[in-house]
């Protein structure tokens, strides 16, 4: 499996440290994949069980792209060209104005908890406040109407977990104060993808935001595309 010529920033970051693409560390998503050639070839009866067994523990103990090719090199799946996926940029911040300061939700767990989840409209500003407490808002079947969704984030003393669909881009910008704010960075394939922002503070507490891995939404830009006026454009 030509792991190196499979996504472009794994190309360019072998540029940048000089480092054979073999020698970059593995990501989750590189991981995933062979995993995924190895369960088709356990279901197509070219690896036994125990060899599908033995390879998945490798999979998961490897840490470069190089550990992971020889699991998959004997599987003709593993030599399939694939396109490099065409990643854009997100979109910058929105600007002053363009997102109402009113939000659209209010999620509050005070001493207690609560959650967000399953097939709910997602406003354009959605503010969570986790006060001894802790708030789940989950993402990844929501419908996306706009194509920037700002979360305002605030844990004192409890926590506030954010879990996004993988064909969206997550961007972050906060801090903490003997706490955590953790968001993970995504871009999707379409720039004109829909991009949640996560802002905040934790105090004592911690905010995290990162992709639901598995989970698609496969009509979002479909539904972002349909509330375009004219149908150009995006919402601001």
């Amino acid at each position: 499996m030509d792991l190196q010529k499979q996504t472009a920033p794994a190309a360019s970051e072998s540029r940048a440290t000089g480092l054979r693409a073999s020698e970059l560390r593995a990501s989750d998503a590189d991981r995933d994949r062979v995993a995924d050639l190895l369960g088709h070839a356990l279901a197509e009866g070219r690896l036994t069980a125990e060899e599908h067994a033995e390879r998945i523990e490798e999979v998961y103990r490897a840490r470069t792209a190089g550990e992971l090719e020889p699991l998959v090199r004997d599987l003709p799946g593993a030599h399939h060209h694939r396109a490099s996926p065409a990643y854009g940029h997100a979109p910058g911040r929105p600007t002053a104005g363009a997102i109402p300061v009113d939000p659209d939700d209010n999620v509050v767990a005070v001493f207690s908890g609560a959650i967000r989840k399953g097939r709910w409209r997602a406003g354009r500003r959605i503010h969570a406040y986790a006060i001894f407490g802790g708030v789940e808002i989950d993402l990844s079947e929501a419908l996306f109407e706009y194509q920037q969704v700002v979360v305002k984030a605030f844990a004192v003393f409890g926590g506030v977990e954010i879990t996004v669909p993988e064909n969206v881009s997550l961007r972050g910008t906060g801090g903490a104060v003997l706490g955590g704010f953790d968001v993970e960075p995504l871009d999707a394939d379409d720039p004109n993808a829909p991009v949640v922002y996560v802002d905040g503070w934790a105090v004592l507490g911690g905010v995290e935001a990162r992709p639901k891995r598995g989970r698609r939404v496969a009509d979002i830009l479909d539904r972002v595309r349909r509330h375009r006026p004219g149908g150009r454009g995006l919402p601001a």
